[in-house]
């Protein structure tokens, strides 16, 4: 018997996706250190901008980790379903998404996730097979061990803001007028701020894994649960939500202030929105789910990689200097506009491609790869019948 696909789960990580294009949006526009360095903005912008700072940055992509969890341990049941093992085919699926990662941010966009996502299979390997139990006091002990880290203030000496300013100037002219040869060789030559030696990089990418690991945990536990398959009885969980969203709204909001606390206000604000994100759109989705809008959320969700890969496609293209150039230009309440009208866009075409097709493009080259079959099926393991009965 196959793994059932939970639909709430695709609309939810459709409109994953729609965060993470307006948070993107302002990386897409100033930079990966431009947007947090925004000066003599109109109090248009202004407002524009604090509230995508509070109600959406940091706090899709978590969304998005959340579900990577989730769906790495149905792939996982529906493999075993057909009687096959799963290691290999977790581990080709790690390894087709590193490339398509290294692929993305070479040749399209510096903030790609993919990569990331793919590196963190390996080190979920050990946690597959635990109870939902043990994955959630292991989320816990690694969310504590984030809280610690994300403690005290820190300062970016004179230097240092001296050379983000440089880095800002320089990307902006070269993003902004340069060719798609100027900006993929600023893309991988650059000296990024910050990263000036070989142990800076490699506490970084020890330190990554742990920041993120918890909702990774969650998810993997939610799927172990079966949670949002019985959305009615489910229900009284997701009220949750009602505390979770204001608490965490407030932590955001603290954490807009300098004090010894930011930090580790606005990783658990961002976190806990996160969450209670999820319950509240479970919550609506019982209320709504034959809506138009939550079957184009659905719609894109079953894309959701190919979905992912366009916005960079896109947005590179509109803000880029090989395209219209208006890296800087558009504003940040233009910008929101903009990323409406692309998301839309999205949800219309998903739609209609759904109706001939049954997966996108990238999704069924991952799915061939990973399940090692022109089909992208998993292989029934065959049974066969002897004499003395079944082998």
């Amino acid at each position: 018997m196959g793994v059932k696909r939970v639909t709430a789960v695709d609309a939810l990580r459709g409109f994953s996706l729609f965060g993470i294009l307006m948070a993107n949006l302002l990386i897409f526009q100033y930079g990966m250190y431009g947007k947090d360095t925004l000066k003599d903005l109109s109090w248009f912008d202004n407002a524009s901008y604090y509230s995508v700072k509070v109600l959406i940055e940091g706090s899709f992509m978590p969304i998005f980790t959340l579900l990577f969890g989730f769906s790495l341990i149905k792939m996982i049941e529906s493999i075993r379903a057909k009687g096959k093992k799963s290691r290999w085919a977790i581990i080709r699926r790690a390894i087709g998404l590193i490339i398509l990662g290294l692929l993305h941010s070479s040749f399209i966009w510096e903030g790609d996730i993919l990569s990331f996502y793919g590196m963190m299979i390996f080190a979920l390997l050990i946690f597959i097979n635990r109870k939902p139990k043990t994955l959630i006091i292991w989320a816990s002990i690694f969310f504590v061990i984030n809280c610690a880290f994300m403690y005290g203030e820190y300062t970016s000496t004179p230097a240092e803001k001296a050379e983000i300013a440089a880095y800002n100037e320089k990307q902006a002219e070269v993003y902004s007028e340069g060719s798609y040869a100027d900006i993929m060789h600023f893309r991988l030559n650059a000296e990024v701020p910050g990263m000036k030696d070989d142990l800076t990089i490699l506490i970084m990418i020890l330190i990554a894994p742990v920041l993120y690991v918890p909702l990774f945990l969650i998810g993997m536990a939610f799927a172990k649960w079966r949670l949002f398959e019985n959305l009615a009885a489910e229900r009284r969980i997701y009220r949750w939500a009602f505390v979770l969203v204001p608490v965490a709204l407030t932590l955001k909001i603290v954490g807009q202030f300098d004090h010894v606390l930011k930090d580790m206000a606005l990783m658990i604000g961002q976190q806990m929105l996160s969450l209670g994100y999820v319950f509240l759109f479970m919550w609506l989705f019982t209320l709504l789910q034959s809506s138009k809008v939550m079957l184009a959320f659905e719609s894109v969700g079953k894309l959701s990689l190919t979905n992912y890969l366009m916005q960079s496609i896109i947005c590179t293209f509109v803000f880029y200097g090989y395209g219209f150039g208006l890296f800087g230009k558009m504003g940040v309440t233009f910008g929101i506009m903009f990323g409406l009208i692309v998301y839309i866009g999205q949800c219309y075409a998903s739609t209609m491609y759904l109706k001939r097709f049954t997966r996108g493009p990238v999704e069924t080259l991952l799915r061939i790869w990973t399940n090692f079959s022109w089909n992208g099926k998993v292989k029934a393991k065959k049974i066969k019948v002897t004499r003395e009965g079944l082998v």
